[in-house]
């Protein structure tokens, strides 16, 4: 009998698999599109495949990976804070936060000319929209920690309550805008809140995944704690977890990768419910394991996501947001993956 290898062992062939996955993803991304080229002539430098292939795929597919990797990460982290499998990126509120951001810049400060504000986010390599919502992610990460705090400690189910509440009164506010703007407005806004993946400058992409680079780097070396957190609070801290840090550190970096995301990419459902929970069913409960097979393995399934988007075009004649693509691969698959799970039990 076969030893079964240790988690590092494990965690390295794993990644090692979806690493190349992910770079035949990207290569996929690349090569295809409603817009045929030879990657032969792009290599060379021959226009204009050459733009085609490596100034407008690659940096979206690049932005696809990282927004990919940030939403399952993020969806790994929160799944082990709120112990229960079925928690995504978008409970505690972070997502309602950069919409309503993105709306209300939107929908009132660019039209009201404020140049001070895109020429701040301009500066920093993001559009007057990311900026926006990223600071407005932030802002209601901070709300979410400090009224989900009880006795000078993050409540998990107090977080998530506050987190889903505040969730709804987004909504209910970014609802209200868009019937008040301009058509044309209200179209542009549920187009970015569905799920947007577009061609992002140089800057808005190291910017976007430092954040996300950090947020996961953090959720990776937590892993480890995140298998004792399975054991409850007091078993986790019978064997030397600081429950109240660990469970900090996790929202933070949870909420840094959302905020990062959301503000680049818009509402994309699916990728940080569906992909942890396929990694966890392949690979077992080790978050040593399941942490960078969850983010690359997201990184990888939204680049594919985006590229049937974009060759969607051919046939429909518009391109569908990705966030309605993943809505559509990712509801079945995932109600199949549940039958099949209640079936084995």
């Amino acid at each position: 009998m076969t030893r079964r290898a240790s988690a590092p062992a494990r965690a390295l062939l794993v990644s090692g698999a979806l690493v190349i996955v992910l770079a035949l993803s990207l290569a996929a991304a690349v090569a295809t599109g409603a817009q045929p080229i030879d990657l032969g002539r792009a290599w060379a430098g021959l226009q204009p495949d050459r733009d085609i292939a490596f100034s407008l795929r690659l940096p979206r597919a690049v932005l696809g990976a990282i927004v990919g990797a940030s939403l399952a990460g993020a969806g790994v982290a929160l799944q082990a804070l709120l112990r229960n499998p079925l928690a995504d990126p978008f409970v505690l509120g972070v997502s309602g936060g950069a919409a309503l951001g993105a709306t209300v810049l939107s929908a009132f400060a660019v039209v009201a000319g404020l140049p001070a504000i895109a020429d701040a986010a301009g500066a920093a390599g993001l559009s007057p929209v990311a900026a926006a919502a990223f600071l407005g992610a932030l802002a209601a990460a901070v709300g979410v920690y400090a009224l989900g705090r009880a006795g000078g400690r993050l409540v998990p189910e107090r977080a998530l309550l506050v987190g889903v509440v505040f969730n709804a009164f987004a909504s209910a506010i970014i609802t209200g805008i868009k019937v008040t703007v301009s058509p044309s407005k209200a179209q542009s806004l549920l187009s970015w809140l569905v799920g947007t993946l577009g061609y992002e400058s140089p800057g808005a992409l190291a910017a976007a995944g430092v954040f996300s680079g950090v947020g996961l780097a953090v959720i990776g070396l937590l892993s480890g704690r995140m298998n004792l957190l399975a054991l409850g609070e007091e078993g986790a801290a019978a064997v030397g977890v600081d429950v109240p840090r660990t469970r900090a550190l996790l929202f933070v970096a949870a909420s840094l990768v959302t905020g990062a995301a959301v503000s680049l990419a818009g509402l994309i459902g699916f990728v940080g419910l569906l992909v942890p929970h396929a990694a966890r069913l392949a690979l077992g409960p080790d978050y040593r394991v399941v942490v960078p097979a969850s983010a690359l393995g997201g990184a990888a399934a939204l680049v594919l996501a985006d590229t049937l988007a974009r060759l969607l075009f051919r046939s429909l004649g518009t391109e569908p947001p990705v966030g309605v693509v993943t809505a559509l691969v990712g509801g079945p698959v995932f109600l199949w993956m549940l039958s099949r799970e209640g079936a084995r039990a």
